[in-house]
C-alpha cells in the first residue's frame, strides 16, 4: 500500500496537481438506503432521476454498461464512498447506465478489473487511489475501454485520472475554524500520516492562520504511512479528538474517512458534559451523512465534490466526450466548497464566501502539503 502512494504522490506532484485521498474504510459490508456487498450487484432495473422523472428517454446521450469499484466499505461510509455514489446514481438516472458495483477487499484489485473487462463494460471507475497499480495494468492491457480514478493521476491514455485541490477546500474550513474559536485552540485528526493527508492539513493551517497568526492547532494522524486503517477506525479517532478538546481546542478537522465518526462522538460527549466544541467534517456535508445524533456538533464539512467528478465522467461517456489525462477540480471551479448545514456558519458566511473569491481569483495561493 506504500508503494502505491508514493506512486501516486510522484505523478501527482510532477504534473503540479494536487489531490487527496481519505474515503477508504475498514471492512467490505454496506449500510445505505441502496446497499451493496462485497461481491457485486448488477443494478439492471430501469432508472429515474431524483424526484421520480426519467431523463433517459429525453436524453441524446446514453449510457451503457459500466462499472464502479468502490474503495474498502463501499457505500455507507457517510463521507467519500456516498459522495461518489450520488454522482453515479444521478448519471445513471439520466443516461440509463446499467452498472455493476463492486467493493474491493483489500488485496483483490486486480480481479475486480478482470472482472469488469470480462463483463464487457465500456466503463471502470476506481474510487480511490488504492486502485492505481491495477488500473494502470489493465488499461495498457485494454486499450478500447475507458476508465477513470478518483485521487490520483492518470498513467495511460484511456484512464482519466479525477484530482482535487484538496488544500483550497480546507483551507476554507479553517477559516471558519478560527473565525469560530472562543479559545483561540483548534485541532486536526488526519486519517493516515501520508503527503496527500497532509494536504488537507496545511491547507487548514493556512486558513486558520490568515485569520489569527498565532492560533494554536493541535494535529494528530490515527495511523502512520503504510497503515491505511487510519480512515477506518473510529475508536481509535475517538481518544484523539476528546484530548484535543480536552486540552482546550474547541473545534477539531477530522479528515480522516470513516474515522471522522470518531471525531464527532468525541464532539458530541465533549458537549454532554457541558464544554461547548465543535467538529469538522470531509469530503461530503456530513452533517447531512451521520449519524443524527451527532450532526448538531458538525461545525461544517469540506466539501469534495466526488459526485460532481463520477457524474462529469459518465456524462462524457455516454455523450462520447470522453478523454483520458488528468482533470483537477477546484475551488473556482466548484470542486470544493464548504457545507452550511445547520446554519451554524450563517453568520461568517459572507468571510468565507471572500475567502473563496480570493482563491478563486488568484489573490490567495493556498499552499500544498504534498512536497514541492
Amino acid at each position: 500500500m506504500l508503494n502505491k502512494k508514493l506512486k501516486v504522490t510522484a505523478a501527482v506532484m510532477a504534473l503540479g496537481l494536487i489531490a487527496a485521498a481519505c474515503g477508504s474504510s475498514s471492512t467490505s459490508s454496506n449500510s445505505s438506503a441502496a446497499p451493496t456487498t462485497a461481491g457485486s450487484k448488477d443494478t439492471t432495473a430501469p432508472t429515474t432521476a431524483p424526484g421520480g422523472t426519467d431523463t433517459t428517454a429525453n436524453s441524446s446521450c446514453k449510457g451503457g454498461n459500466m462499472s464502479i469499484l468502490f474503495d474498502l466499505k463501499g457505500r455507507g461510509d457517510h463521507s467519500f464512498n456516498d459522495s461518489a455514489a450520488v454522482g453515479l446514481d444521478k448519471a445513471k438516472a439520466e443516461f440509463g447506465y446499467t452498472v455493476t458495483e463492486n467493493v474491493r477487499a483489500g488485496s483483490d484489485e486486480a480481479e475486480l478489473f478482470k472482472k469488469a473487462v470480462d463483463a464487457k463494460q465500456t466503463l471502470i471507475i476506481g474510487v480511490g487511489f488504492a486502485f492505481g497499480d491495477a488500473m494502470t495494468a489493465s488499461a495498457k492491457d485494454n486499450p478500447n475501454v475507458h476508465y477513470a480514478i478518483v485521487d490520483s493521476a492518470s498513467t495511460a491514455p484511456n484512464i482519466s485520472g479525477l484530482l482535487f485541490k484538496a488544500n483550497e477546500g480546507s483551507y476554507l474550513v479553517g477559516v471558519a475554524a478560527a473565525l469560530k474559536s472562543k479559545t483561540g485552540h483548534i485541532g486536526f485528526v488526519g486519517g493516515v500520516d501520508i503527503p496527500l493527508i497532509h494536504d488537507f492539513y496545511v491547507g487548514y493551517e493556512a486558513g486558520a492562520k490568515s485569520v489569527k497568526a498565532d492560533i494554536k492547532i493541535d494535529k494528530q494522524y490515527v495511523s502512520p504511512a503504510g497503515d491505511f486503517s487510519g480512515f477506518s477506525d473510529p475508536a481509535k479517532a475517538k481518544p484523539i479528538a476528546a484530548k484535543m478538546y480536552t486540552d482546550g481546542a474547541d473545534i477539531v478537522f477530522a479528515a480522516a474517512g470513516s474515522s471522522g465518526d470518531g471525531v464527532f462522538g468525541a464532539a458530541k460527549e465533549a458537549n454532554d458534559a457541558g464544554k461547548k466544541v465543535w467538529a469538522i467534517g470531509v469530503d461530503s456535508d456530513q452533517a447531512l451523512t451521520s449519524d443524527p445524533a451527532v450532526a448538531p456538533y458538525i461545525l461544517t464539512s469540506m466539501i469534495k465534490h466526488v459526485d460532481v467528478a463520477v457524474h462529469e465522467t459518465m456524462k462524457d461517456e455516454a455523450c462520447g466526450s470522453f478523454k483520458g489525462g488528468d482533470r483537477v477540480f477546484s475551488v473556482k471551479d466548484g470542486g470544493l466548497d464548504y457545507a452550511t448545514t445547520g446554519g451554524h456558519v450563517d453568520d461568517i458566511k459572507d468571510k468565507l464566501d471572500a475567502a473563496k473569491a480570493d482563491i478563486s481569483s488568484g489573490k490567495v495561493v493556498v499552499p500544498s502539503g504534498l512536497g514541492s
